[in-house]
């Protein structure tokens, strides 16, 4: 199936995994199940509504479940489901990927805007 087709599997999962937020609160919950405060301190910059809205896309998707205990007040905790598990991998190799190209990406979008593409 073409990349360019609206029911692309690589673009409805690119579509989600681009959101703003989605890598740094995987690659937070990779380190250990949080609670959302623990998240809001882990991903810098993030208000608690953006915070509420990946999650819950991310527990959508099936990458993240939410457990909530029975306390007083209820408790809840994230953590990655074995297919949030499974995304670490790939996801490793394009941060990686990213640290490696990110000064010649920032390098041609300076040339790009002094007009010298």
């Amino acid at each position: 199936m073409p990349v360019i087709e609206s029911n692309c599997p690589v673009r409805d999962v690119l579509d989600r995994l681009g959101e703003k937020w989605t890598t740094l609160l995987v690659m937070a919950l990779a380190e250990k199940p949080r609670r959302f405060a623990e998240l809001m301190k882990a991903v810098p910059d993030i208000s608690k509504r953006s915070l509420t809205h990946s999650l819950r896309n991310l527990e959508e998707d099936g990458i993240v479940i939410r457990e909530v205990f029975p306390t007083k007040p209820p408790s809840v905790e994230y953590r990655l489901s074995p297919l949030g598990q499974s995304l670490l991998a790939p996801l490793a190799e394009f941060i990686s990927w990213a640290e490696r190209n990110h000064g010649e990406i920032r390098l041609a979008r300076q040339r790009y805007r002094d007009g010298e593409s």
